[in-house]
């Protein structure tokens, strides 16, 4: 209950002040109720902490009172610092103000009123000038806390709201950002002669081999949880540069020449240049396209610095691009294509081997030998579609002729 002070004007009381007044001794609360209900109070009488006891516990937080006049000698049953305990024990009465009326002057009593949670002690007989002073201090003090507690109770409820309200919104960014990453290279994989099953397949091999390596001593302080989530989304944007790469190139279903080789290794320098643009444009930083950029540049560097586009070696290789190498090797050498048959499993995991070293981080490598049966897993989870197949070749064959 929200409860009002008393008007600072006229001592009297706003109608929803409620003051309760424990006593046994009918003529003392009497006294006290004809002297505060003629102030304007509302006034609750009861003659035992029993009767308190229950009628406080099976109130409505609207109907409690606002202050409590409690003897503390009421001859048999609980007396009045026990009734105090229990009103300060119950979360829904704590915060009602609890003065003690007594006959007793000692020091001891007055110490131990206070350690049970009143707030006040009048000695008998009550002056009534000290009982309206004391009621207008304490509903006032009251009135502030009651206030607090609700400001703090409607800021905590805002910032639950705001804060539900921003995680929303950066769930909703997050699910954008992953959208658009498939989407982007969906629309790659349209031109290629590759299937969208392509980038699943490779997502989840990369999953595997962070996962599986987060515990090796080179890579436990990169390979955070984070880390792994980031790499598993940006993998779909490793071949996003191949939009870039012409057509007669692109799905041509023999061999390239070195001319046309040339050429489809830039598709790594425009995947590149094409997140770059898409951050400049963003303006600020966004750790999954960072991600992406050096996947999608260095994914073909090898570890002995016989790759491209820069040669790199060893380390000085992104991670990220090291794990898809692996990766993107794996899936094209068991992969169908209109140029190729599928390469059985065995044979590609003794090129990952034989490439341990030279193409391939050595313990990247060690990781996928370690994953066999979960790599053939992945790919038979996804595995192509021969509809699609189909329709690749098709494609494909249009694409030579013109």
């Amino acid at each position: 209950m929200n409860s009002s002070p008393v008007a600072a004007s006229t001592g009297k009381a706003t109608p929803r002040s409620r003051i309760l007044i424990v006593d046994d001794d009918p003529v003392v609360s009497g006294m006290l109720g004809v002297t505060l209900g003629a102030a304007g109070y509302e006034i609750v009488e009861m003659n035992s902490g029993e009767e308190t006891l229950s009628w406080i516990a099976r109130s409505k937080a609207e109907a409690l009172p606002d202050i409590v006049f409690l003897d503390i000698e009421m001859g048999e049953g609980v007396d009045g610092f026990e009734v105090c305990r229990r009103l300060k024990a119950n979360p829904a009465a704590r915060h009602i103000p609890v003065i003690f009326l007594t006959a007793r002057s000692e020091m001891a009593y007055e110490t131990m009123g206070f350690t049970v949670g009143a707030v006040d002690y009048i000695t008998k007989p009550i002056a009534p000038a000290v009982v309206h002073a004391r009621v207008r201090t304490h509903l006032a003090l009251k009135a502030a806390a009651d206030f607090l507690k609700d400001r703090n109770i409607y800021l905590q409820q805002e910032v639950e709201r705001r804060t539900e309200e921003a995680r929303r919104r950066l769930e909703e960014l997050r699910i954008s950002q992953e959208v658009t990453m498939v989407a982007l290279a969906s629309l790659a994989e349209t031109r290629d002669n590759e299937t969208g099953n392509h980038i699943m397949r490779t997502q989840h091999y990369m999953l595997a081999l962070a996962k599986h390596l987060r515990g090796h001593a080179r890579f436990r302080d990169t390979l955070d949880e984070e880390t792994i989530d980031r790499l598993f989304k940006a993998a779909p944007l490793h071949d996003i540069g191949k939009v870039g790469i012409p057509d007669r190139i692109l799905l041509k279903p023999d061999r390239l020449d070195a001319g046309e080789f040339e050429i489809m290794k830039t598709h790594t320098t425009l995947g590149r240049d094409a997140i770059e643009t898409a951050l400049r444009r963003v303006g600020v930083r966004v750790p999954l396209l960072e991600t992406a950029k050096e996947i999608a540049f260095s994914h073909q560097e090898k570890w002995d610095g016989s790759g491209y586009p820069e040669g790199l070696a060893g380390e000085t290789i992104p991670l990220a691009a090291r794990l898809m190498a692996v990766a993107d090797v794996y899936d094209a050498l068991i992969s169908r294509r209109v140029y190729k048959q599928a390469m059985p499993h065995a044979r590609a995991v003794q090129i990952i081997a034989e490439g341990r070293g030279t193409h391939f981080d050595p313990d990247i490598a060690d990781a996928f030998d370690a994953l066999q049966a979960e790599f053939q897993t992945i790919a038979a989870r996804f595995a192509d579609r021969e509809e699609h197949l189909a329709v690749l070749e098709a494609r494909a064959q249009r694409a030579a002729v013109e």
